[in-house]
């Protein structure tokens, strides 16, 4: 790209320039009087009294008329027009804004608001000084880019020129907000638990393992907080819940990114029937408040989160769909069901194993509105009670093909769940990867007696999509899991003879 290098080189030997005069091109400190939307709301009081004010932010556009610029500039609440005229600043002072200054540049103005003929919001300028220098120049083509990953991987760069990205991000923090304010004013204690973990738990998944050197110990980044939470049922909390990130060492797609923002609260004394009341409640009352309605666009279909919620059984669900009988068919039939679906089966996978994946090839996608699929087969969850012989006491909440929430009565009793952590481990052995390991300091704390008590995980970063009319997770998340680009651009070598740029 030997235009940037040539640009990137002569914006740098402008700042020498500057430097070589005296002037401090990263200074220390900037005097902001006003950020440009507080300028611009205040804008008829501050231009009838004339006062002078004090703007910062990134120039964006900048066009020049004989003794005369316009230009604009943005900072992270709004743009304004900034007019410089040579007669106002003298000589030098213009002179250095057009021999030293670029698009892209961030730049401190004083001076006064006015509207021009065309009744545009401006600021004349009495006085203006540099605040950081931009070295290499801002992208001309950023939007319809061919290469859509390179707006993830380039967030900033996104950041600065889509404002409907910057937009999404602002509804992720409001989003969060509300879901933490919603849990405190019902009472919950919000708890921290570790990330580093020498039992990895909680969860069906893959672990990332690291290595603690002090120890001398191999470490896992948790795949859930589950195990810690429901410890401090144990230790006498009645209602906590944990937002924070969790590590899967799994697949990447549109609803999977290797770490993830996640939340997750246990409740004494309820029961999984409870939590699907609670779950309408909480989810309307942070849609309403951010959004106004409960009826949001999605991917150009409306969903209407009006409650109840529809109420499905898993297994009535497949049998409606494939017309297969969970209730009485053998596991290996099921296994066979599933292959002439093309559907791979894992070394070490059960009948709960297969028969999810059979729903999810086959009936999850189907779902629109908001439903609560309850009562999985036992297996799929090896933390939660038992409804009946066959069955969980459970639910999953499933919104535009979308799931959302995994949520159950969880097991306390320490004899079953030793049973279900053993046949896990079996199965990891049988070459299963995603098998729960054996924890015996869970065990030992469920020993003690806990509570009987309901348990609710809620996947943010898929609710954020869901919320924002985002197709995939990587719209929602600042910075996600990218291939890094030499990598890419190897890869691209090796098909075509050369690297891409």
């Amino acid at each position: 790209m030997p235009q940037i290098d040539e640009v990137k080189k002569a914006r740098i030997e402008k700042l020498k320039a500057m430097q070589r005069a005296g002037v401090d091109v990263y200074p220390l400190a900037t005097k902001r009087t006003h950020s440009i939307s507080d300028a611009r709301k205040d804008f008829a009081k501050l231009e009838r009294a004339k006062k002078e004010i004090i703007l910062t932010g990134r120039i964006k556009s900048s066009r020049g008329h004989g003794g005369a610029t316009f230009s604009d500039i943005e900072d992270g609440t709004d743009k304004i027009q900034l007019f410089f005229k040579k007669d106002n600043l003298g000589p030098k002072k213009y002179e250095l804004l057009q021999k030293y200054f670029d698009v892209g540049d961030f730049i401190e103005a004083r001076g006064i608001l006015f509207k021009t003929k065309a009744r545009e919001k401006t600021l004349l300028v009495n006085d203006f000084k540099i605040l950081a220098k931009s070295i290499l120049p801002l992208p001309e083509k950023w939007h319809g880019l061919k290469d859509v990953e390179d707006r993830f991987r380039k967030r900033y760069l996104d950041l600065i020129f889509n404002k409907d990205v910057r937009k999404k991000f602002v509804l992720r923090h409001q989003i969060i907000n509300e879901l933490r304010s919603f849990l405190i004013e019902q009472g919950f204690l919000e708890v921290e638990t570790p990330i580093l973990q020498t039992i990895y738990g909680g969860a069906k998944a893959q672990p990332f393992i690291t290595r603690l050197n002090a120890l001398d110990i191999d470490l896992y980044l948790r795949i859930a907080p589950e195990l810690y939470l429901k410890q401090l049922l144990v230790g006498g909390f009645e209602k906590v819940f944990e937002i924070g990130r969790n590590f899967r060492n799994e697949g990447m797609d549109r609803y999977h990114n290797p770490e993830f923002t996640f939340l997750e609260f246990y409740w004494a004394y309820v029961d999984y029937k409870d939590l699907m009341k609670f779950t309408e409640q909480m989810l309307t009352s942070v849609i309403k408040k951010i959004f106004g309605t409960l009826q949001l666009e999605y991917q150009g279909k409306t969903i209407d989160f009006k409650t109840p919620w529809k109420r499905v059984d898993f297994y009535q669900l497949i049998k409606k769909d494939t017309k297969i009988d969970l209730e009485t068919i053998h596991p290996e039939a099921l296994a066979k069901k599933a292959k002439e679906m093309k559907i791979k089966i894992e070394k070490g996978e059960g009948f709960a194993e297969i028969a999810d994946k059979i729903y999810k090839q086959c009936s999850r996608d189907k779902i629109w509105s908001p439903t609560f699929v309850i009562h999985h087969p036992h297996g799929n969850f090896p933390l939660a009670k038992a409804k009946d012989e066959k069955q969980l006491a459970n639910l999953q909440l499933i919104i535009a093909g979308w799931e959302m929430v995994n949520a159950f009565s969880e097991l306390n009793n320490p004899e079953v769940q030793r049973a279900r952590f053993e046949e896990q481990e079996k199965m990891y052995k049988a070459g299963f990867k995603e098998g729960m390991r054996i924890d015996e300091n869970f065990l030992e704390a469920l020993e003690y007696g806990m509570p009987p008590a309901a348990g609710f995980g809620l996947g943010v970063d898929r609710l954020v999509a869901l919320l924002t009319d985002s197709h995939s997770l990587r719209e929602v998340i600042l910075f996600p899991t990218m291939k890094p680009q030499e990598s890419v651009k190897r890869k691209a070598k090796n098909a075509k003879g050369k690297a891409i740029d």
